[in-house]
């Protein structure tokens, strides 16, 4: 990342390996968030995956942030089971072929990207805003990150106000009526508790900040 807000591939490695980072330090909080209203395997899951995606990095490093992206989702689509690896897997593919064969990513272009890759978790999940899903978490923070590119905001801030919001769509799944996936079976048992994908959701986008916007100041 250089000073006029250029993502490049070692910036966006940096974010996936602090994603792996965060999913291995957070990996039991999110096993016990999924035990109260899923299959008790989402940190898990996600920690074998994020260590598969680093292993994969460190073999192979991709040559471009396109390729990097992909090799990310191809991963966790591969290694992670049930829905995380194939909704997160969807995300990291989308934002690759939306970077398309840039050197490096601008604010704008990143944006673009993350917002490709929340469009491909809508498509999948079929989510929508106040389900409990990751979709609560994420698109609360695609939205501010335009808003605030829009409004003229450097890399950093953005990046921040991103990650406040999405931690305060995670925090907001807790009162929320499941109405997709296992947790939905449980119906209103599910009130209560916080949503364990918009949990590592939030994780994403705050790895993306702490990886990129420090670089920026």
């Amino acid at each position: 990342m250089d000073t006029a807000g250029t993502a490049d591939t070692a910036a966006l490695a940096r974010w996936v390996r602090e994603f792996a980072r965060v999913v291995a330090a957070e990996k039991q909080r999110l096993t016990e968030l999924d035990a109260a209203i899923g299959d008790a395997d989402h940190g898990i899951n996600m920690d074998r995956g994020m260590t598969a995606v680093r292993d994969a990095l460190d073999a192979s490093p991709p040559a471009g942030p396109a390729a990097l992206l992909k090799q990310v989702g191809m991963t966790l689509v591969s290694r992670v089971g049930g829905a995380s690896g194939p909704l997160y897997g969807t995300f990291f593919l989308r934002m690759g072929t939306a970077a398309g064969d840039a050197p490096e990513l601008d604010a704008a272009a990143l944006a673009s990207a993350i917002r490709a890759g929340l469009d491909g978790v809508v498509q999948r999940g079929k989510a929508e805003a106040g389900d409990k899903t990751m979709f609560d978490a994420l698109a609360p923070a695609a939205d501010a990150l335009d808003e605030a590119l829009a409004s003229g905001a450097g890399l950093a801030d953005a990046l921040r106000r991103a990650a406040t919001a999405a931690e305060a769509g995670r925090d907001a799944t807790a009162p929320m009526l499941a109405r997709k996936g296992r947790a939905s079976y449980l119906g209103q048992r599910s009130v209560g508790h916080q949503d364990p994908g918009a949990t590592s959701a939030a994780l994403l986008i705050t790895a993306l900040m702490t990886a990129l916007a420090d670089t920026q100041g």
